[in-house]
């Protein structure tokens, strides 16, 4: 009798390692299918449903509801253009959801119509341009007025004649200047060559307005100065801040005699890479700077 028990007993114990065993190779194999699955889920599915925007550095996870909105309504751009577009608030009405503009006092500062400066914004370091080179009472910060000064007298060796007529404006001369203009064209249009005081790149002390000596500035676009600009401004730290065909961007009409300092190396990655200063920054500045 005891025998029998003792074999019952080995034959439980078995009988139970087998059914362990059993289970153990039943849940394997249900995990290798879950895991397949998981995998068919996040590597097997097209990049489209598996938010194609998120592989560019300037996403932002905030905005994927704008982005996708944006592509349906503008089939026709790419990703990145959809991205930067919607991250420079274009999907959106201009002076609406503004923030104030940070880098105050830098190279890289943006101001736009969503981003904007205090009414006692006065930048550092202004100093008074030389008849020679301006109208009289003309300012620049002293980084940009040295190098202005510099392009103006190396494309005099050229045979060119380039003076600035506008440079530094304070947030109460915007405020006349633009009001003056919606007086004479209406907001609607005022807006498309005219910032709002605040609003305004004349305020960071790091703009210029160029001509042709004593000719008007809106020929400017048809004479050899501006064809000059368009070939050195670069080597001497500015851009052209409005450029033809930029509209949609800059959402200001194009401007042959706005110049920007941004300083020379950055200069000529934004001429070599054929984009707006906004589109720039919001692509390459913003996460380093901010």
């Amino acid at each position: 009798m005891k025998k029998i028990i003792i074999t019952l007993s080995s034959i439980i114990v078995i009988i139970f390692i087998i059914l362990m065993i059993f289970l153990f190779n039943t849940n394997s194999k249900d995990k290798d299918i879950n895991d397949v699955k998981e995998n068919e889920t996040t590597e097997n599915v097209p990049l489209e449903e598996n938010n194609k925007f998120r592989k560019l550095s300037y996403y932002k996870e905030e905005n994927l509801d704008r982005y996708k909105s944006y592509e349906t309504n503008n089939p026709n751009l790419s990703i990145e253009d959809t991205v930067t577009r919607v991250n420079l608030n274009l999907d959106k009405e201009v002076y609406t959801d503004t923030i104030p503009s940070t880098n105050l006092n830098t190279n890289y500062l943006l101001v736009n119509k969503f981003n904007y400066l205090d009414s006692n914004y006065i930048p550092n370091n202004l100093e008074l341009l030389d008849n020679s080179y301006a109208k009289s009472g003309i300012y620049l910060v002293k980084e940009a007025k040295d190098n202005i000064e510099r392009l103006i007298n190396d494309a005099k060796n050229d045979g060119m004649n380039i003076r600035v007529i506008s440079a530094y404006r304070a947030y109460s001369y915007q405020d006349k200047l633009y009001n003056n203009y919606v007086k004479n064209d209406g907001v609607e249009m005022a807006d498309t060559y005219s910032a709002r005081p605040g609003y305004s790149e004349h305020q960071t002390g790091l703009v210029v307005d160029v001509t042709r000596a004593f000719d008007d500035f809106n020929n400017f676009e048809n004479t050899d100065e501006y064809n000059w600009m368009l070939e050195n401004a670069s080597n001497y730290g500015f851009i052209l801040r409005y450029p033809k065909d930029k509209e949609d961007i800059t959402t200001y009409s194009f401007e042959a005699w706005h110049y920007r300092y941004v300083g020379v190396e950055l200069a000529q990655k934004i001429k070599a890479s054929n984009l707006t200063f906004d589109e720039y920054y919001v692509r390459y500045l913003e996460s380093d700077k901010n």
